[in-house]
């Protein structure tokens, strides 16, 4: 089927965005120049959309994406060009880990070097939701994505788009928000694209998000 998708423009134009604040001046595009192309989800088809997203993720692209607390970029987190990207298109220091995004306690189990009983606990008790649990990371897992620490944060997302995307790609997906670092962070797809949309090749206008506060981060220490 043929989705019903278009390219937008922000609701601001890029100089207002720059009045704004909504970018840094190393950042902004030249007003006119080429933008991400952005579809609605609620009137494409998402079977069109995943295998148009998936296509793009696993040749390496970064896509914005929305969850269940802002939108977020997904990656491929076992592509280091991509995770390179993202650090790009972010601002990022290399020493800040990105978080990874799964479908299932199964996948995130893979990712983990002997989750302890702890991990299961709370998994079983909050996912899907806005947890993200940090822990030993598999050795599977690229230095780059753990920023050499070791560690690695996993969430299952309530949000059932992003969880068929991670199903779909057959692997965990990037799941650092879809922002400047040194800017808030973006609960709508306009947002996502007054401040990046520059850069990136889609973003999926999945509404407004719930926004608030990002996912409560624990650190699982010891064999508890």
């Amino acid at each position: 089927a043929t989705a019903a998708h278009r390219k937008t423009y922000c609701v601001l134009d890029r100089m207002e965005c720059l009045c704004y604040g909504l970018f840094p001046s190393s950042h902004a595009a030249s007003p006119g120049g080429s933008m991400a192309e952005i579809l609605k989800l609620e009137t494409s088809s998402l079977e069109y959309v995943l295998q148009y997203t998936v296509r793009l993720v696993v040749s390496g692209k970064v896509v914005a994406v929305p969850t269940d607390t802002f939108y977020g970029l997904a990656a491929d987190p076992f592509n280091l060009a991509a995770v390179s990207e993202i650090f790009r298109i972010k601002g990022r220091s290399a020493d800040r880990p990105i978080p990874l995004l799964v479908d299932s306690i199964d996948r995130a189990t893979d990712l983990a070097l002997e989750p302890p009983k702890l991990f299961y606990t709370l998994a079983q008790k909050f996912w899907p939701g806005a947890l993200t649990l940090v822990v030993p990371a598999s050795r599977q897992i690229p230095l780059k994505v753990t920023a050499n620490t070791g560690k690695v944060g996993l969430r299952w997302p309530l949000a059932p788009f992003v969880v068929d995307l991670v199903a779909a790609a057959g692997r965990p997906l990037t799941g650092t928000s879809a922002n400047l670092s040194d800017m808030e962070s973006c609960s709508t797809a306009d947002e996502v694209d007054c401040q990046i949309g520059d850069v990136l090749p889609l973003i999926l206008d999945g509404g407004l998000t719930r926004g608030g506060l990002p996912s409560t981060v624990v650190e699982i220490m010891g064999e508890t």
